[in-house]
């Protein structure tokens, strides 16, 4: 249902005189979904659950929204905090017997599972079979990924054996637009590095107990050094580690910022071995305190993909589909700033083409290149509203140099 554009903007100038107004900023939301506006509502309900975790409305639209926009582990996660809400039972994983009911010793890397009254959750480590070399095209955040702290670990070829990574090299931040393959390309360096990884989300850390939420951090931490060599990846770190002055009557958030900070200090001794990987849509909203030396020190920018990767990801989705009769390079070079999110959208519009088409002649085709030409007229990138809001701080906040390579892409690419 399309929705008033002149009501949408009068509650966006109204949310700007007052950012702290939750029924103002879920009514935009709410609004948003139903105009199709998934992507902006999903970040609505995110600020909203930032500054109140247990907020039953904004968790279960986060949850649609998430859903909508094709991020399917985030909505469960958020489905998973609305359960506990709630009261209702999360669903046993794994339901079977664990390892000890069996007399069995758990295997390593394998979750065992807990009983209720377990309040410790379980976050699983895995060894990535993926290395860069898997990732198409990118050149510069590869580079970049091996100057800050690749190329270290060749100099010390023992380091990684012994649980080693040098103080030095402690956290890289990947930022960029959203659905542009941060998260791939921090599997892709624990696969380079031999390491595991663990991956951490919002819904990993948030818990609606007082107390619980700096818990949760310390024994992510407890469980990475117990893990090394790992790689911990905190995807969305704005909203972990969202700017404590932007935080003002949410105490409970503001541990949380503290206590991630305590745990990076932590690294000595201790944190050997372990590696911090950050990502976020949003770096002028993470705190700047973990982005001083000595934590997430090195920013890098994850931009949409280039042609080389595009034609790679559009291959990599039409591989099980009809589509012999696709000129990927040509797609690919007219798709500049899609994400690989946006990339898949498309191949899904091509088919459906596709198939719309063999519906009305009764004739099964293949998918074609004029598919394609006829989605991308429909099908825009989503990044350019993410290219509007870094404009700002492109402009008018970069006195110490940190989007130097943001401004330059976008000027390039007459952006600015």
């Amino acid at each position: 249902m399309a929705v008033d554009p002149a009501l949408l903007a009068a509650l966006n100038e109204a949310l700007q005189k007052d950012p702290q107004s939750v029924p103002l900023r879920l009514h935009l939301a709410g609004l948003l979904m139903q105009s199709g506006g998934e992507q902006a509502a999903l970040e609505h309900y995110a600020v909203i659950l930032v500054r109140d975790p247990a907020n039953v409305p904004a968790l279960d639209g986060a949850a649609q929204a998430a859903d909508a926009v094709g991020d399917a582990a985030r909505a469960n996660g958020y489905r998973q905090l609305l359960r506990a809400l709630e009261g209702a039972p999360t669903p046993p994983t794994p339901a079977s017997p664990t390892a000890e009911q069996k007399g069995e010793t758990p295997r390593e890397g394998v979750p065992v599972a807990q009983t209720p009254g377990d309040p410790t959750p379980w976050w699983e480590v895995e060894w990535p079979n993926l290395r860069l070399k898997d990732v198409g095209g990118m050149e510069h955040v590869k580079r970049r990924l091996d100057i800050a702290f690749l190329g270290p670990m060749r100099i010390l070829p023992d380091g990684l054996a012994r649980g080693r990574i040098q103080r030095d090299h402690v956290g890289l931040l990947l930022y960029g637009p959203p659905g542009c393959g941060k998260t791939f390309i921090a599997r892709a360096t624990a696969g380079e590095l031999g390491a595991r990884f663990l991956g951490i989300g919002l819904s990993d850390v948030l818990d609606m107990w007082f107390g619980n939420s700096e818990r949760r951090l310390h024994e992510i931490f407890q469980h990475a050094r117990r893990s090394a060599p790992c790689v911990v990846f905190f995807d969305e770190l704005d909203a972990i580690g969202q700017k404590r002055a932007n935080l003002q009557g949410a105490g409970a958030m503001r541990n949380v910022v503290n206590q991630l900070l305590a745990e990076m200090d932590g690294i000595g001794p201790d944190n050997e071995g372990v590696f911090l990987l950050g990502a976020t849509n949003h770096p002028w909203d993470v705190d700047s305190a973990l982005v001083r030396p000595g934590r997430f020190d090195r920013m890098t920018l994850v931009l949409p993909p280039d042609e080389p990767a595009r034609a790679a990801i559009l291959k990599h989705h039409l591989k099980e589909k009809p589509a012999t009769m696709v000129d990927i390079r040509a797609v690919a070079s007219k798709t500049e700033n899609f994400s690989g999110a946006d990339l898949a959208h498309l191949c899904e519009s091509a088919t459906e083409l596709a198939m719309e088409d063999s519906v009305t002649s009764g004739t099964v085709r293949s998918i074609t290149t004029a598919d394609f030409m006829q989605a991308v007229r429909h099908v825009k990138p989503s990044t350019r509203g993410w290219f509007e809001t870094a404009r700002n701080f492109v402009l008018f906040a970069n006195q110490s140099g940190s989007y130097d390579d943001l401004q330059e892409y976008m000027r390039r690419n007459k952006l600015l």
